[in-house]
């Protein structure tokens, strides 16, 4: 199969409509989308990616009026969140409605909604007329795509069509709340910080999952975000000792040409919301150099700095 690469919306919904697979831009990360009410083409997903089934897809949607089709109620904190986020990096886990195939929950009787908020993908997602399920354009286990060129090396010539975009603005998943349950619970990290979801919607908390228990979220159980080199987490570049193919990126640059030694590649973002956006396609820069071990800078769980550290703690655990 040929991979197609195109910058047209429309060119892109035609591959849906015959249930096929399309890797596209997002505000967050490349999604890899099928139509979410054919289960056959929901299950070229898990067979492309290598995506286990029982890890739930997020539905993406371009309209309100799609939403009776997607869940079965809109619970008062559901409401309050979409009504501030929406559209946004924000997905919003509530009942699901009896038109969603089990394939596209893994079983479960909630469903992920999200209504993204890349003018790209909008159009996209009005072309394609219905809601579309889709999990990040990456291989399982491998850091998500922030540009087209990622998607390309990971599924070129496994999927029918990417619609080529700009780089991700945001560079990590979206923040997955749990509106389903009596006490809205974070499931997953994002751009939209708990910060800010707590001052709509005061009493969310973190959920802390039990290992038995089937995920309902993507990010909740399988390993994710892992680059092939060895992470390693460090508060300060004073306890890096360079080793030989190896990498650092983090606020902080190092004091003397000390820490230079040894790296093959270094990235110093500026703040959180640049390295935030920078890690995935850093560790894949990594993985093209052949690096061995990546030093990561831990920061504080402030603002987006709450999903980094949970990407780099994950990323970090699945490499040791």
């Amino acid at each position: 199969m040929e991979t197609k690469l195109t910058r047209s919306p429309k060119v892109a919904a035609q591959f849906i409509s015959k249930n096929e697979l399309v890797a596209f831009p997002t505000e967050t990360v490349f999604g890899l989308g099928a139509n979410l009410f054919e289960p056959r083409a929901v299950e070229k997903i898990f067979l492309v990616k290598g995506r286990p089934s029982d890890n739930p897809l997020i539905a993406h949607f371009s309209h309100f009026s799609e939403l009776d089709l997607l869940v079965k109620k809109i619970t008062p904190s559901a409401e309050k969140l979409i009504e501030q986020f929406f559209p946004g990096p924000l997905t919003i886990v509530l009942p699901k409605s009896k038109y969603v195939p089990d394939v596209v929950s893994a079983g479960l009787p909630t469903i992920g909604i999200r209504m993204p908020s890349n003018p790209l993908a909008h159009d996209f997602l009005k072309e394609c007329g219905v809601a579309i399920a889709a999990p990040s354009a990456n291989l399982s286990g491998k850091p998500s795509a922030t540009t087209w060129e990622a998607a390309l090396k990971d599924l070129n010539g496994k999927i029918s069509c990417i619609l080529k975009g700009e780089p991700t603005l945001h560079g990590l998943e979206s923040t997955i709340i749990d509106c389903s349950t009596h006490t809205p619970l974070l499931l997953r990290s994002g751009a939209i910080s708990l910060e800010e979801l707590q001052h709509v919607v005061s009493d969310i908390q973190i959920y802390k999952p039990s290992k038995t228990e089937a995920p309902k979220s993507p990010g909740m159980k399988y390993r994710h975000y892992a680059p092939n080199a060895r992470i390693i987490l460090v508060h300060d570049t004073s306890e890096i000792q360079p080793l030989s193919n190896s990498a650092y990126i983090g606020l902080h640059d190092f004091n003397s040409d000390f820490g230079l030694i040894g790296l093959m590649a270094k990235r110093i973002c500026n703040n959180q919301k640049e390295y935030a956006s920078s890690l995935f396609h850093f560790f894949r820069e990594c993985d093209e150099l052949g690096v061995k071990t990546i030093y990561c800078e831990r920061i504080s769980s402030n603002g987006i700095g709450l999903a980094l550290m949970d990407r780099l703690e994950k990323a970090a655990k699945s490499t040791h």
